[in-house]
């Protein structure tokens, strides 16, 4: 049974409430209210970006007055290690890098070298990945694969220069994503997942041209419903293109064949090419939720669990990291915070119930990822 601890904050001078549970038993995974395991840990290591994407910070609300969150408040990499070091102990076995733009904090790199060296209770090493624009592989593919990350995921909404630079609000282009992409297949980051999200009426006619582009390529090129995270993107539900139109489109001019996946964790429903040219990806959050299945859990920069991408607050654990805690504190911490867990909010959102409640804000994608 979860219960409630307080812990002083002495950098703060305030106290920290945080639930606490039970560990699970050795090799068992800690897991919530709806019996889904602690699998997956999805952490964002900066909220800065250089892109504008209006999805997720327009240029009109991230400017250049908006205040970002100083280095200092930020968790320091071993402090992200030892989060990590004890939720691989409570049943995680993939670890996601994301932001903002994940690369465009410091060293990562050294990061990603210390998270490598974690080891499951059997003795495995993690899944170990990164979410990114793109822009920076270049220079970084390389060294990201020397220091022991497994793949990356790549966002790429659109082939036409001038969409890109309309939806992307920077001044790069498709081919410097597409650059960054040859970089990573080439220094082993393979297969390169490359995220398209879909908004009728701006991008809905790059799906056809994208497909094309990524055929026979080795690369999983995946299709994503605009989703309503966050308050600022002005998210409406007339601009969603539901997965099965984007299948239909596809289908018309290459054949597909679905794939078998496995219920729990999953994020994409899989497809084949029927002619042998790869295979692509639906991720349909708003048309076809997957809570049930749902294994996630989000560190935010500053140290901050957070239970579903549409959270409107999360968990301080910073306070309890540099409050003198031992590891099974913070190790029952975590295990408590996950076993109060029910979040479902794109089950209840297709239901038509209420879910945020009023006087609250979502977090925004750019603070926790996508």
């Amino acid at each position: 049974m979860s219960k409630v601890i307080f812990l002083t904050d002495h950098t703060a001078s305030r106290a920290a409430q945080l639930p606490q549970s039970a560990l699970p038993p050795p090799g068992q995974p800690a897991q919530d209210k709806f019996a889904r395991p602690m699998r997956d840990l999805r952490i964002s290591v900066t909220d800065r970006c250089n892109f504008r994407c209006t999805y997720c910070m327009p240029r009109e609300v991230f400017d250049g007055n908006y205040a970002f969150m100083p280095h200092s408040a930020m968790l320091s990499f071993e402090e992200i290690t030892r989060v990590a070091r004890l939720g691989v102990q409570l049943g995680v076995q993939k670890i996601r890098l994301t932001g903002g733009e994940p690369l465009l904090r410091k060293n990562i790199e050294i990061l990603i070298g210390m998270l490598a060296e974690l080891r499951t209770p059997e003795g495995r090493p993690l899944e170990l990945t990164l979410t990114t624009n793109g822009t920076l592989l270049g220079r970084k593919a390389a060294a990201l694969k020397q220091a022991g990350l497994t793949r990356v995921t790549v966002s790429l909404d659109a082939l036409d220069a001038e969409m890109f630079a309309r939806l992307s609000d920077s001044t790069f282009t498709p081919d410097d994503v597409l650059r960054g992409i040859d970089a990573a297949a080439e220094a082993g980051l393979a297969p390169v997942k490359v995220n398209m999200v879909v908004r009728r009426g701006l991008n809905d006619d790059q799906i056809v041209p994208m497909a094309r582009h990524f055929r026979h390529t080795g690369h999983v090129l995946r299709f994503i419903e605009y989703m309503d995270v966050g308050n600022t993107n002005g998210w409406n539900l007339q601009e969603v293109v539901p997965s099965d139109e984007v299948l239909r489109s596809i289908s018309e001019q290459y054949p597909l064949r679905a794939l078998d996946a496995e219920v729990m964790g999953r994020v994409a429903e899989r497809w084949a090419y029927t002619d042998g040219g790869g295979e692509i990806g639906v991720i349909s959050s708003v048309t076809h939720a997957f809570c049930s299945g749902c294994t996630r859990a989000r560190l935010s920069p500053e140290g901050k669990i957070f239970l579903c991408l549409f959270a409107s607050q999360g968990h301080d654990l910073r306070t309890l990291l540099r409050s003198g805690a031992d590891d099974e504190q913070v190790a029952r911490a975590m295990a408590g915070i996950w076993a109060q867990r029910d979040d479902r909010y794109s089950e209840l959102r297709g239901r038509g119930v209420p879910i945020v409640p009023q006087g609250e804000r979502k977090v925004e994608m750019s603070y926790i990822g996508g």
